[in-house]
C-alpha cells in the first residue's frame, strides 16, 4: 500500500440538531467514497455541533448523539472507508469530547480530547473532562460492548497507521500526535472546531504543516463550518491536508455547502523518511507510553484515478519567485563554501576549464561570485579553453566571449596535437572513435588544468554536476577529478535555472546574451568530430537519455529508496504528456544500470558543497559498495 486517498470534510450543521447533522455527514461520506477515499475526518462534535454549550448537559442530546453513532455504524457497512466523527461520550459520570472511529458497521475505538481549552472565548471545562490520562480502557454503548477507549489508540491496516488528536491538542507544547507518530502512526486525523479571527488561518495552516513535518506524517485537519457560528464566535470550515510539511490540499473558507476535500497520501514516502531519520527513532526513548493497535482490513485500496500531482522536476521550484530565491540561495552556498576553501588553503588563484557548455559556465559564475566576495581580482581566475576534435565554433566563441566579458585571465590550449601524439604512443587508430578516443581528450584536458593549477599556485575548480555523477558520465581521472567541485550536488535540470537566473538578474547585456545562447546549445562533451556543417554531432541526451527523466529517477531513487516499479508509476504520471511508457522504461533501466556500475567513480570524487537534500558524496549521503549488483532493482 504505497498510496491511499484521504478526505477532510465540513458538513452543513445545525446547532443541537442531530438528525440534520447526521444526514449531511452521510452525504459527505458518499462523496468521499465516490472519490475512492479510504479515510474521512469530520469536525469536532459534528454529530451534535460544537456550540451546544449547556445543552451538552441534557440527556436527550446525549441520547440522540449515541443513536446517531449507531445509525452511522449501520450506514458504514460495505463503504470500505474509515470514518472519524466527533460526538460526546458520557462515561462514569464524566462527559468527554471524543472522536469515534467507525469502520464496516462498528466503532473501532473512541479517542477523547486530551486538552480542554478554558480561556478567552473557550470554556469547554464547563462540560467536558480531559482525556489525557485515559489509557488502556474500554467503554460500552447501548449497541456495542468493550470498545477501546483512550488516547493510546492506533488504527492499522498494513502500511496505513492512523492516530487521532482533537483541536486544542495540536496547539499545546507537545501535541499528542507527536507520541502517536513515534509509536507508528503515519496519518493523523484532527477533528477540530477552531473559530476564525483575522490572520488566525495562517497560523493554523502553519501549525498543521509544521506538525506534519515534525511527525513525518500526513495530517488531515477538519474544522467546524460557518453554520456552527453562534453568539460571539464564527467558524470558517477550514480544511487542510498536509504531508510531511507540504500542503497537499486546502479549501476556500466560509463555504456554506457540504464540502469534501480528497488527496492521495504517499505512505511509502513517509515511512521511507522515518527509516532514514535516526533522530526520529531515537526520540521515542524519551517516552515509554504503550499504545494499543486496533487492526482492521480494507477490502480494496487500489486507486483508479491517481490524481496526485507528481512534479516532473522535483529539484526545481515551479513558482517563479520561489525559484529565484532558491537560485540566489544556492549561489550563496556554493560561493561561501568555495570561499572557505580559498581562505583555508591561502590560494589566490583559481583554474577552470571553459568549454562553452552549461556546467563550466555555472562553475565560472560561482568562482566570479567567490572572488568578488573575497576581494580577489578576477584576473586571478585562469580560464582555459581547450579546443579538440569536436569543438564547434558556437561553443568556442561563447567560451571566449564569456571569459572576456567577466574579465578573467583567458588562455587557449589546443589539445589536438597532444592527443594525436598520445594515440600514437598507445597505438590507437585516430579514426576509431571509441571510448579511448574520447577519454584521451578528457584526460589530456584535466592534466593541463592540474599542471597549470600547480604552476600558478591555484585551485582547479571542478565543473561536473550531480546528474553526471549519478550516471557516471565523466572520464575517470579526467573531468571526474579536480581540487574542489562546486557543482557536485547540482542536478542538470537545476543548472539551467541557475545560469538563467544570472542571465536575467545579475549580468550585463552582452554577458546575458552569451549565457542565453549557452543555455540553448545542446548538451555535449564535444569529444567526437563535428558534423559536415560544423555543428555538434555528439548529443549527450541521445546517448544516456533525457536529463529531466534521469533527475526525476535520481530524486526518487535516492530520496525515498523507491523501487523501479514505483519510480515508473510516478514517472508515467509526471511525464504522461511527454514520454511513452516504453521510453520511460528504457531510460529507467539505463539509469539503474549506470547508477550501479559507475559507483567506483563516485567513491573517489573530490570535495564539494552539498546544496540540496541529495548528494552522492561517499563521505556523506551515499556509502554504497562499488560492486553492488543492480539485479534486484531491474527485475
Amino acid at each position: 500500500m504505497d498510496f491511499i486517498k484521504v478526505s477532510t470534510c465540513c458538513p452543513i450543521t445545525k446547532v443541537a440538531d442531530v438528525g440534520t447533522n447526521l444526514s449531511n455527514i452521510k452525504k459527505c461520506i458518499d462523496i468521499a467514497v465516490s472519490e475512492e477515499s479510504k479515510c474521512i475526518v469530520f469536525p469536532e462534535l459534528s454529530i451534535t455541533s460544537y456550540t451546544c454549550a449547556d445543552l451538552f448537559l441534557h440527556n436527550p442530546l446525549l441520547h440522540k448523539a449515541e443513536k446517531a453513532i449507531e445509525d452511522l455504524c449501520h450506514y458504514s457497512k460495505n463503504k470500505d472507508i474509515l470514518i472519524t466523527v466527533g460526538a460526546p461520550l458520557l462515561n462514569n459520570n464524566s462527559l468527554y469530547n471524543c472522536a469515534y472511529i467507525i469502520f464496516e458497521g462498528k466503532v473501532l475505538g473512541i479517542v477523547p480530547k486530551s486538552y480542554i481549552p478554558n480561556y478567552t472565548e473557550f470554556y469547554e471545562k464547563r462540560w467536558f473532562t480531559e482525556g489525557i490520562n485515559i489509557i488502556g480502557q474500554t467503554v460500552s454503548l447501548s449497541f456495542q460492548s468493550d470498545i477501546p477507549f483512550g488516547t493510546d489508540l492506533i488504527f492499522e491496516d498494513n502500511d496505513f497507521k492512523y492516530g487521532v488528536e482533537i483541536c486544542e491538542d495540536l496547539w499545546v507544547t507537545i501535541p499528542p500526535s507527536s507520541f502517536l507518530a513515534l509509536n507508528g502512526a503515519n496519518v493523523i486525523g484532527n477533528p477540530s472546531a477552531s473559530n476564525e479571527l483575522a490572520s488566525k488561518s495562517q497560523y493554523r495552516k502553519a501549525l498543521v504543516s509544521n506538525q506534519s513535518a515534525r511527525t513525518m506524517s500526513a495530517y488531515i485537519y477538519s474544522s467546524a463550518g460557518v453554520h456552527e457560528s453562534s453568539t460571539d464566535v464564527l467558524f470558517s470550515g477550514h480544511l487542510l491536508i498536509s504531508e510531511n510539511g507540504t500542503m497537499l490540499n486546502e479549501n476556500t473558507r466560509f463555504e456554506r455547502d457540504n464540502e469534501v476535500l480528497t488527496s492521495v497520501v504517499d505512505l511509502f514516502k513517509l515511512n521511507s523518511e522515518r527509516l532514514r531519520n535516526i533522530s526520529f527513532r531515537d526520540s521515542n526513548r524519551l517516552f515509554n507510553k504503550q499504545f494499543r493497535t486496533i487492526r482492521f482490513k480494507y477490502k480494496d485500496t487500489s486507486i483508479k484515478e491517481f490524481n496526485r500531482f507528481v512534479d516532473p522536476h522535483p529539484f526545481v521550484p515551479s513558482n517563479t519567485k520561489e525559484r529565484e530565491e532558491r537560485c540566489k540561495e544556492i549561489f550563496a552556498i556554493q560561493a561561501s563554501a568555495l570561499a572557505k576553501r580559498f581562505e583555508h588553503t591561502g590560494a589566490k588563484k583559481a583554474v577552470i576549464g571553459i568549454s562553452g557548455g552549461l556546467d563550466s559556465t555555472l562553475a565560472l559564475l560561482v568562482v566570479i561570485k567567490t572572488f568578488d566576495m573575497l576581494g580577489i581580482p578576477r584576473k586571478n581566475i585562469v580560464t582555459i579553453t581547450m579546443p579538440g576534435f569536436g569543438t564547434t565554433d558556437r561553443t568556442y566563441n561563447n567560451a571566449l566571449t564569456l571569459c572576456r566579458e567577466l574579465q578573467c585571465d583567458l588562455r587557449e590550449i589546443n589539445i589536438v596535437e597532444a592527443c594525436l601524439k598520445h594515440f600514437e604512443d598507445i597505438g590507437h587508430d585516430k579514426n576509431i572513435h571509441d571510448v579511448t578516443y574520447e577519454n584521451v581528450q578528457a584526460r589530456e584536458r584535466t592534466q593541463i588544468l592540474m599542471d597549470i593549477a600547480n604552476k600558478e599556485g591555484g585551485l582547479l575548480i571542478g565543473t561536473g554536476d550531480l546528474s553526471e555523477l549519478a550516471l557516471g558520465w565523466c572520464t575517470y581521472n579526467g573531468d571526474h577529478m579536480s581540487m574542489y567541485a562546486v557543482n557536485c550536488s547540482i542536478p542538470k535540470t537545476l543548472v539551467r535555472y541557475l545560469v538563467r537566473y544570472v542571465a536575467e538578474n545579475e549580468a550585463d547585456k552582452l554577458t546575458s546574451e552569451t549565457l542565453i545562447d549557452i543555455l540553448e546549445t545542446p548538451v555535449s562533451p564535444e569529444l567526437l568530430p563535428k558534423d559536415k556543417d560544423g555543428n555538434i554531432a555528439q548529443r549527450t541526451e541521445d546517448i544516456v537519455g533525457p536529463y529531466e527523466l534521469h533527475d526525476f529517477f535520481l530524486y526518487h531513487f535516492m530520496r525515498h529508496g523507491s523501487s523501479k516499479e514505483r519510480i515508473l508509476k510516478l514517472a508515467l504520471t509526471a511525464f504522461k504528456d511527454s514520454y511513452t511508457e516504453e521510453e520511460i522504461n528504457k531510460w529507467l533501466d539505463k539509469f539503474i544500470w549506470r547508477f550501479f556500475s559507475q559507483q567506483f567513480k563516485r567513491s573517489a570524487i573530490p570535495d564539494g558543497p552539498k546544496v540540496g537534500t541529495i548528494s552522492l558524496s561517499p563521505r556523506g549521503d551515499l556509502r554504497m559498495p562499488s560492486d553492488a549488483s543492480c539485479a534486484s532493482w531491474l527485475n
